[in-house]
């Protein structure tokens, strides 16, 4: 029998140092609850990268697991003006990010 396709849909935030705990707790707290409600994602991680830390900002990858690449494309379409949208608004000028969109192949 084949394993059913998981779809990995990441976003890697760059984040100014001086307010990453205030953006941890925010995105624990709100963003991620949030994206969960949707129902599109079947589980959720979030992690800190390690490899891309400087003196002004931090690297975390949120990550978002579908069974479908469906689900992924309507999250995109029907909450960029609301979910997306809170974050950017929040966290303007103090973060960068990074979409992929990843399918499983192994």
């Amino acid at each position: 029998m084949e394993k059913p396709k998981v779809f990995l849909y990441n976003v890697t935030v760059g984040i100014d140092k001086d307010i990453e705990t205030e953006w941890v707790d925010w995105v624990k707290t709100m963003y991620i609850p949030a994206v969960k409600e949707t129902g599109f994602f079947t589980h959720t991680k979030l992690y800190r990268i390690v490899t891309h830390d400087d003196e002004h900002s931090v690297s975390y990858s949120l990550q978002f697991f579908s069974e479908s690449i469906e689900n992924v494309v309507q999250y995109l379409d029907q909450h960029k003006t609301t979910i997306i949208e809170a974050h950017r608004l929040r966290f303007k000028d103090k973060h960068v990010i990074f979409n992929t969109l990843l399918e499983e192949i192994v």
